[in-house]
């Protein structure tokens, strides 16, 4: 099941909405970069993330 390509205007909105998250990919994907304290606090977020994306059968990539 793959995840449906948002419209511009419902990208527009969300990235009007999120101002933290900017466009990337030539405009096919949204991207957010995250700063953590430590190894253990990064790694509780991603654990934290996989677990909801997991439930709604959507994988993010992981840089």
């Amino acid at each position: 099941m793959s995840v449906p390509e948002l419209t511009d205007a419902e990208r527009d909105a969300l990235l009007a909405a999120h101002p933290e998250w900017s466009l990337s990919r030539e405009g096919k994907a949204i991207e957010r970069h995250f700063k953590f304290a430590n190894f253990s606090e990064a790694w509780g977020f991603m654990n934290r993330v996989a677990l909801l994306a997991e439930q709604q059968d959507h994988h993010p990539e992981w840089f």
